[in-house]
């Protein structure tokens, strides 16, 4: 997967990814609540971007976090707040479509 690939999860899946969802990761939509609304993953929950900071302790104790959103750039953004605040099991799940298709 190429370094544009990465950042913006584009491309293929990742085996971590499907692996993740598989294993029941803690799915959030970092989309606006009207994003949100319009469609999303099952069982995801909607903390938006601008919100993530304020919700750290939502994600505390989750095995792993998918993070997802429009085109992969609000959800890359949100990865790096939580790897910033410690967090080490966080996926860039991309858009949400992708994320939809590989949820059972």
């Amino acid at each position: 997967m190429s370094l544009f690939q990465q950042l913006f999860a584009g491309g293929q899946p990742s085996a971590d990814l499907k692996n993740s969802i598989d294993k029941g990761a803690f799915l959030v939509d970092v989309r606006t609540p009207g994003e949100f609304s319009g469609g999303s993953v099952p069982g995801a929950v909607n903390i938006p971007l601008d919100m993530i900071p304020a919700q750290l302790a939502t994600f505390k104790g989750k095995e792993s976090i998918v993070l997802f959103c429009r085109s992969g750039m609000r959800s890359g953004q949100a990865k790096g707040i939580l790897e910033s605040n410690g967090f080490k099991n966080v996926i860039n799940g991309g858009t949400w479509e992708d994320v939809s298709r590989l949820v059972k």
